[in-house]
C-alpha cells in the first residue's frame, strides 16, 4: 500500500486549519487517515507547527512521500535533515555520533533563525501598534477641536467683528472723504471763476476806451465842417 504524508483541511471560511496526517494515496483529501502527525495552522505569523518528530521520521524512513507543503513543514522541522544522516549512517559515511553532532549544529543554527524572526515580527508589530496610536490620537484631537467649535460660536463671531472693526479703523469712509473735499477745494482756488470774470470784462473795457464810437463821428463831423467852409453854397451863387 503507497502511503502519502498530506494535510487534512479543518477550520472555517478564510481561516483554515491543517492536520498533517499518513494516508492511503488512493483515499479522498478530507477522508479515512492511518496517522494524525501533527497540526499545521498558516494564520499565524511565523506559522505554528506541532509535530511528532519521531514518528513523522519513522514514516519517512519507511517510504512514504509526503506532499509539497508537507515537504516544505517537514526540512523546517529538520525530519529531512535527520533522515539524510541516518542514511549516511547506514550506509557507512560517518558514525551515530557524528550524524547527531552535526544534527544537534543543525538545530541550534536554524532554531537561532527562528527567534531571530520571531523578535523581528514581534518589533514591526509593535512599531505598527505605535503608530496606529499616534494617528487616533491626531484624529481625537481634531475631532475635539471640531466639538469645540461647534459648542463655542458666539466666541468665533467676536473675533470676526473685532477683526472687521480694526479694517474700518485703518481705513474710514470719513478720512477718504475729507481728503477728497480739501482737494476739490484746491483746485477751485487756484481757478476761480470771478478772476476769470473780472479779467474779461477788464479787456473788453480796454478795447472800447481804444476805439469808442463816439470819438469815430466827431471826426466824421470836423471832416464835413471843413469841407463846407472851403466850398460854401454863398459863393458859387455870388459867382
Amino acid at each position: 500500500m503507497a502511503t502519502r504524508i498530506r494535510l487534512q483541511r479543518h477550520g472555517k471560511k478564510g481561516k483554515p486549519v491543517y492536520n498533517i496526517v499518513i494516508a492511503d494515496q488512493r483515499s479522498p483529501r478530507d477522508g479515512k487517515f492511518i496517522e494524525k502527525l501533527g497540526i499545521y495552522n498558516p494564520n499565524t505569523n511565523p506559522a505554528t507547527i506541532n509535530l511528532n518528530f519521531d514518528s513523522a521520521l519513522n514514516w519517512m524512513m519507511k517510504g512514504a512521500q509526503p506532499s509539497d507543503t508537507v515537504r516544505a513543514i517537514l526540512s523546517y522541522k529538520g525530519i529531512l535533515m535527520k533522515k539524510h544522516l541516518l542514511e549516511g549512517v547506514r550506509k557507512g559515511a560517518f558514525s551515530e555520533e557524528e550524524a547527531e553532532k552535526r544534527f544537534t549544529d543543525w538545530m541550534e543554527g536554524k532554531n537561532k533563525k527562528v527567534a531571530e524572526k520571531s523578535a523581528n515580527i514581534l518589533k514591526v508589530n509593535e512599531e505598527a501598534k505605535k503608530t496606529a496610536l499616534a494617528i487616533e490620537k491626531v484624529k481625537n484631537e481634531e475631532r475635539a477641536s471640531e466639538l469645540a467649535a461647534k459648542n463655542n460660536p458666539v466666541e468665533e463671531k467676536s473675533e470676526e467683528t473685532v477683526e472687521v472693526s480694526s479694517e474700518i479703523e485703518e481705513t474710514p469712509a470719513e478720512e477718504e472723504k475729507s481728503e477728497e473735499t480739501v482737494e476739490v477745494s484746491s483746485e477751485i482756488e487756484e481757478t476761480p471763476a470771478e478772476e476769470e470774470k473780472s479779467e474779461e470784462t477788464v479787456e473788453v473795457s480796454s478795447e472800447t476806451e481804444e476805439t469808442p464810437a463816439e470819438e469815430e463821428k466827431s471826426e466824421e463831423t470836423l471832416e464835413v465842417s471843413s469841407e463846407t467852409e472851403e466850398t460854401p453854397a454863398e459863393e458859387e451863387e455870388e459867382k
